[in-house]
């Protein structure tokens, strides 16, 4: 009879031997990094610079591979047919939480179909228009937008991204009309602009070098408090429309990925999301460090998706 001390002892290297012998190795080869986004745009430009400092935490390289369109679940869906080996990965924007509830035939379960592995931060929004235009503050646009329903376009990112929602958000909230554009990223939509097809751009802060050399003008930000790169610029909230989004992101493989591979992702990403190189791109956008290890991520995304839910029912937006 084996005491049970030396059993316990005896146990470890068997359950070491349990784990894949790739987990034990990850990763030994490129990964793969879907960026559901145009490249050139806030959230490219970002997880490139993630994916830099991460790759040399693994010593391997991250190769970004942007999948922009259908409002940034693309990366997602791909996700659905990759092997959960760890070497594919995708940016998760909060459009990827909504799709389900705003389609009668999903294309995922995000709470099941995906493997979570650190939660990165969230972008700075605003709503900008041309230099030339006539309106100086949200006040003005919305007066406008009342006085002249339907005929204000504005663009955003994708049907069913945060923009899209906060935007028509906004129109119930103020009780005005105004027809969205939908774009496949920043470029698109700041070309439109310029180029006064729309009137009106609603967007993560790519615009933020425009905004400064006066190319562009702010009208709001849409944080609960005012952008650190933008102190005379008003919230939503200054401007008397009681309204607040920051749309948070993170990363995620495929569902059923090894729980040691997990933990390596997430080891690197965290040191790479506060590395000193990342947080400057950071806050060239206005953007925070939001760290979530996976556990709290999941528990993230669940409420998150009560939230959406109750946002989405309310302003009956449907995709079919």
């Amino acid at each position: 009879m084996i005491p049970l001390r030396r059993r316990a002892a005896l146990s470890l290297p068997f359950a070491a031997l349990a784990a894949p012998a790739y987990a034990q190795t990850f990763p030994s080869r490129p990964i793969r990094m879907l960026v559901p986004w145009a490249p050139g745009g806030t959230t490219d430009v970002q997880m490139r610079a993630l994916c830099e400092q991460a790759s040399r935490r693994l010593g391997q390289p991250i190769v970004v591979e942007n999948r922009s369109g259908a409002g940034g679940v693309l990366g997602a869906q791909a996700l659905l047919t990759a092997q959960p080996d760890g070497y594919t990965l995708s940016q998760m924007p909060i459009s990827v939480f909504r799709q389900p509830l705003m389609n009668s035939r999903a294309l995922f379960d995000p709470l099941n179909d995906f493997t979570y592995v650190v939660h990165v931060t969230g972008y700075l929004f605003g709503t900008v228009v041309h230099p030339e235009s006539p309106w100086q503050t949200m006040t003005q646009l919305v007066e406008h937008a009342r006085a002249n329903p339907g005929q204000l376009n504005y663009g955003t990112p994708g049907v069913g991204t945060s923009l899209h929602l906060t935007m028509e958000q906004i129109a119930r909230n103020q009780r005005i009309e105004w027809t969205h554009v939908p774009f496949r990223g920043f470029a698109e939509n700041i070309q439109s602009l310029l180029g006064k097809q729309t009137q009106v751009l609603a967007d993560s802060s790519g615009w933020s070098p425009m905004a400064e050399e006066g190319r562009v003008r702010v009208l709001a930000t849409w944080g609960n408090t005012r952008a650190k790169r933008f102190p005379n610029i008003p919230t939503l909230k200054e401007q008397g429309i009681n309204i607040a989004s920051i749309s948070p992101y993170g990363l995620a493989g495929p569902k059923g990925m090894d729980p040691n591979v997990v933990r390596r992702l997430h080891d690197a990403f965290r040191e790479a999301i506060f590395d000193p190189t990342h947080v400057a791109v950071l806050d060239r956008y206005d953007m925070i460090p939001d760290h979530k290890d996976p556990a709290d991520y999941v528990a993230f995304v669940r409420q998150t998706m009560a939230e959406e839910k109750e946002l989405i029912d309310a302003l009956g937006i449907r995709l079919s």
